[in-house]
């Protein structure tokens, strides 16, 4: 049986997957935009595996978007995103709160229509390993 190991950023909150994957979406839905600050979500979803939270199950909380099945588990503290079970019969992995390599690529874009309008410009702008100086961000 695979295990995933993850985590939220201050470390309060760990947790484990035990099984398998069913599909790795990068969702550019407006409420995924909102709620990672960022151009899309990349979630992991499985119908079969269990989660288990190893310390801090106390310091996850959730939030649902009234009117919609759109939620986010995070941890209290630091915010960061945590695996959901909110919706009956689905485990959501934000794939970011991961410890633990996964070898799934991403099945698929979904809401493409609102994908962000900077997000396909990426591969033209310049890569640093790390933080750029400020000489070279100019």
């Amino acid at each position: 049986m695979t295990v995933h190991l993850g985590s939220c950023l201050c470390g309060a909150v760990s947790f484990e997957v035990k099984g398998d994957f069913d599909s790795f979406y990068l969702c550019h839905c407006r409420h995924c935009q909102k709620d990672t600050g960022s151009a899309h979500a990349a979630n992991l979803f499985s119908q079969s595996a269990k989660l288990v939270w190893r310390s801090g199950a106390d310091t996850v909380t959730s939030f649902t978007l009234p009117g919609t099945r759109h939620n986010k588990s995070f941890c209290k503290l630091c915010g960061s995103a945590l695996p959901s079970t909110q919706i009956p019969g689905l485990l959501v992995v934000p794939a970011g709160c991961l410890d633990t390599e996964i070898s799934m690529a991403p099945t698929a874009h979904i809401f493409s229509s609102n994908k962000a309008a900077w997000n396909g410009s990426s591969g033209k702008v310049p890569a640093f390993e790390g933080l750029p100086d400020r000489a070279t961000s100019t």
